[in-house]
This record gives C-alpha cells, structure tokens and sequence, in this order.
C-alpha cells in the first residue's frame, strides 16, 4: 500500500489520477450554477446559451453523475469502470461546451456504463440495496435516451429525479442492513421505491399521473428514512456523525416537500410550484446529501482527508436558509425572494467548498 509518513503519521498517497476524472463534473457544476444566475433573472454574461438551457442536466448528469459513477468504479476495484465517470465528465464538458448531440450520447453512454458496473458488483454479492441503486442507474439511461430522441429536459425531471433519490435511497439501505434492520421494515423502502421507479415510467405517456406517482414514492421514502434511517440515532451523537445526521434528515425534509408538491399538483406547469419542488429535491435533498457523505467518500475516492469541523456547518446552514427564501418567494410570487434565495444557495455551494480546504488547514495546525 503507498504510504506517506507524516507528523500525525502515516497517510495514503493521494489519487492524483482520478483527479481529471473529476475535472468534467466541476466544469459541469460551474455552468450549471452559471446558467441558474440566468434562470434567476440576473443579467450576467453567458459564454454559451447552453449553460442555462441545460441546468438540469449539467447538475444532475455532469455533476453529480460523474461524482456517483467515479465511487462506484472505486469501489468496483476494475479499471474498465473508470469508463463510466470519464464518459459522463466528458459529456458534461462537451454539453457546456454547446455540442448537445455528442454530449447527450456521452451522457447516456456514462448511464448504460454505470449499469454495466452495478452488473458487476451483483457478481460479487446480491442484496435489495444493490438492486435499488441498480434500478437508479437504469433511470439515468432511460431518462438520457429519451433526451436524446429530443425530448426536453423539462419531461424528462421524473427520470432524473428517480437516478438521484433511487442511488441515494439504495446505499441508504445498505447502511441500514449493516445496523441489522429487519427484512420486514426494509419492505417499505423497496415499496417507495418501486413508486418512484413507476412514476418515472408512466411520466413518459402519462405525464400528470407519473409524476403524482413519483412525488408519492419520494413522500413515502422520505417518511421510512426519517423512523429507520441511522440518523435518528447519531444526531444525538457528536462530532461527524451528528453533522452527517444533520444534512441527511434535513434532506429527507426537503424530499418529503418536493413529494408532497407532485403528488397534490401533477406535473407543475412552469412557474412557482415547479420552481419550488425541483429545487427542493435536487438542492435540498440531494445536495443535503452530498454535505453530509462528503468527509467519508473523498478520502475513499481521492485519498484526501476531510476531516469534520464544526465550520462545516455554515454551508449547511445558508443551504437550508436559502431554500426556505426561495421556496417562500416561489410559492408567494416574489421575484425578489425566488432570487435573493437562489443566489444565496449557489454561495452555500460555493462555501462548502471552501469550509472544507479551512477544516482540513484548521485541523492540520491543531497539535498531533
């Protein structure tokens, strides 16, 4: 094993290859959150139209595809699952870069990629969470294929919505089976599961309905984490489990909203409610998520440390402040609160960021 010898002892030598892996998802962030400040309303320079006209897929397939499919290949152990999170990196710089037609093929290619690895972790073991985080790639596929026949972005948040939620639910469950729950209970997740799975399906012909059936798999899934999820426990804990408690059950609050809103309103025509539901799983859920998995998966997939430190807490914080602002200018109908707040939650983005170069500079000068 490389080692490296330092003052607090021995530390693994970082994985400075997977780093260009990780170029396109940054890039794809970058013009995802570039394109919302137009989406906002605000008058900035846009390089390329793209960067706003395809927000949707530069966050969740650039950025956070090539952030789950990079894990995945790590825990694989094979290089040919590197394949997956080059493909989607580089499909999210083709499509910031405004080739829609060869990123959208590299983007489905990374789906299909993804597939392929879960296929062969399957080889190695079976279990309901492998099959949940299974059917959420699957998602990915078929959502990309049917943006690639031409269909909008807009239809095709079902799909998109299923990719994300399915993989997180899925390693969810399998944390849950390590702290020995029951088959019994692990049945209302796979039943929640199974709706949004189905409602992302039926979306594609039957829009109204599919998208009511995936908001009432994302309320069931959010009500059975918040009473079985290990977080209910280390919250009360100290330290990284009790923030990573904080961000996962703050998430599950925001995915409980984002289900409520499609199952009462159908698919949201554009406008306040749609606003405030996609932001409320694709931010506050999902971006919850990856606040609170972030110190344990980079030291897995880069071998850098993250070490947990209270200032972690400001980005947490100013996320869920902003999505309250924006989520109360969308349902009030102000422009000014829709915008104040989704300029703030970019800076949470943002600040995360940099909280996590200052915790592991704070933790580096604190004595061995």
């Amino acid at each position: 094993m490389e080692k490296l010898e330092t003052r607090g002892g021995p530390r693994p030598r970082v994985a400075a290859r997977r780093f260009p892996l990780l170029a396109g998802a940054l890039l794809g962030l970058v013009a995802g959150l570039w394109g919302a400040l137009g989406l906002l309303g605000l008058d900035v320079p846009m390089p390329r139209t793209s960067f706003a006209r395809e927000h949707g897929a530069l966050m969740a397939l650039g950025f956070l595809g090539t952030l789950i499919s990079l894990e995945r290949a790590v825990a694989l152990g094979r290089p040919w699952g590197y394949a997956a999170p080059a493909l989607a990196g580089l499909g999210a710089v083709t499509t910031a870069l405004g080739l829609t037609l060869p990123g959208k093929l590299l983007l489905t290619a990374a789906g299909g990629w993804l597939i392929a690895i879960y296929i062969a972790v399957l080889g190695r073991r079976t279990g309901r969470d492998l099959a949940i985080q299974l059917s959420g790639a699957v998602a990915w596929y078929a959502g990309a294929l049917l943006w690639l026949s031409g269909r909008p972005v807009g239809e095709i948040v079902p799909w998109l919505a299923a990719f994300l939620v399915l993989t997180i639910a899925g390693e969810r469950l399998e944390l849950a089976r390590v702290a020995f729950l029951g088959r019994r209970a692990s049945d209302g997740l796979l039943v929640a599961a199974a709706l949004v799975g189905a409602g992302a399906a039926a979306s594609t012909g039957w829009p109204d309905a599919g998208w009511r059936l995936t908001g009432l798999g994302m309320a069931a899934l959010a009500g059975w984490l918040a009473v079985h999820d290990v977080a209910r426990r280390t919250v009360r804990g100290t330290g990284l489990p009790r923030y990573a408690a904080a961000c996962l059950l703050a998430g599950y609050a925001w995915l409980a909203v984002a289900g409520t809103i499609w199952l009462a309103a159908g698919r949201p025509a554009s406008g306040g409610l749609n606003d405030a539901a996609l932001h409320a799983v694709f931010l506050g859920f999902v971006m919850s998520m990856v606040f609170g998995h972030a110190p344990v998966i980079l030291p897995a997939v880069l071998r850098v440390r993250l070490p947990y430190h209270p200032v972690l807490y400001a980005p947490l914080v100013l996320l869920h402040a902003s999505l309250v602002v924006r989520v109360a200018g969308d349902l009030g109908g102000s422009g000014a609160l829709r915008t104040t707040g989704g300029v703030l939650g970019e800076v949470s983005l943002l600040l995360f960021g940099g909280c996590a170069v200052a915790a592991s500079r704070l933790l580096r000068r604190e004595p061995s």
